[in-house]
């Protein structure tokens, strides 16, 4: 059975895919999909959120392994997520079978201004440090992480329910975001199957991000022409249908090449 193991972005956890679990369900309905909770978020919010993406990425394998799910992995992962994923990749290559990074940036490839927009450092540190309530503050990530959402009052109500069900710290959202601008890439992809995909009105992570990462390493892209940062949200469907289409070539690539070649089972 393949396994899809997903995993959110800065203070997000694993409700906030919402319906798109579904649609990925729809897509691979004999696969299994986990969503995990980095550490500090959702179910671990009462869990240090580590300092060093490295940690957080053994922590990630540590949940799979408790949960009884071996290797080897999918991954989709976005944001802060996907760091956690290139670091996995490139650490314990062996252990997946793909990655698809979703409106991530990376050090070295793009500059701090372009992976946190500087438009939004006030909201952020509003949100981090501020004394709002639930329902606004979430009011605020929707309007910084989304061009057209489905459904956004009903999706308000979710996000805001998730906060006051298992809040993130001050102190675990300043942790994220000093793991992630920390953290450094290899400037060599990682020997795993790679789809990076971006949203072009992305407005807190410049899609120039994603798309340096790509020319980089010389690995596919795909962009959604008008959904924000929250692309799961904006368009789920597209999201879902560019992953199995990725998915469905890499296989078709991998039982065409020779045994002992790159792409070969």
């Amino acid at each position: 059975m393949d396994t899809w193991v997903l995993m959110r972005g800065l203070t997000r956890e694993s409700g906030h895919w919402g319906r798109f679990v579904g649609l990925l369900e729809d897509c691979f309905p004999t696969a299994r999909i986990v969503a995990l909770d980095l550490p500090g978020n959702g179910r671990l919010n009462d869990v240090r959120s580590p300092l060093r993406i490295e940690a957080t990425t053994q922590a990630c394998r540590e949940q799979l392994r408790t949960l009884g799910i071996a290797p080897p992995y999918h991954l989709l992962a976005m944001s802060l997520g996907a760091m956690v994923a290139v670091d996995w990749a490139a650490q314990h290559p062996r252990e997946l079978a793909g990655c698809v990074l979703i409106n991530t940036s990376l050090r070295p490839f793009s500059p701090f201004h372009e992976r946190l927009r500087a438009t939004n450092y006030g909201a952020l540190l509003g949100l981090a440090f501020g004394r709002q309530a639930a329902r606004e503050r979430e009011a605020t990530i929707l309007r910084l992480t989304t061009r057209h959402p489905d459904g956004g009052t009903a999706v308000l109500d979710d996000w805001t329910a998730i906060r006051e069900a298992r809040p993130v710290s001050p102190a675990n959202a300043v942790r994220q975001v000093l793991a992630a601008a920390r953290y450094r890439a290899p400037a060599r992809a990682p020997s795993v199957p790679l789809l990076v995909l971006a949203s072009r009105c992305d407005g807190l992570v410049n899609p120039r991000c994603s798309r340096r990462l790509a020319q980089q390493w010389s690995v596919e892209i795909a962009e959604h022409p008008s959904a924000g940062h929250d692309l799961p949200l904006d368009d789920g469907a597209w999201l879902a249908a560019q992953v199995a289409r990725w998915a469905a070539q890499s296989l078709r690539r991998a039982s065409a090449a020779p045994p002992g070649r790159p792409g070969a089972p």
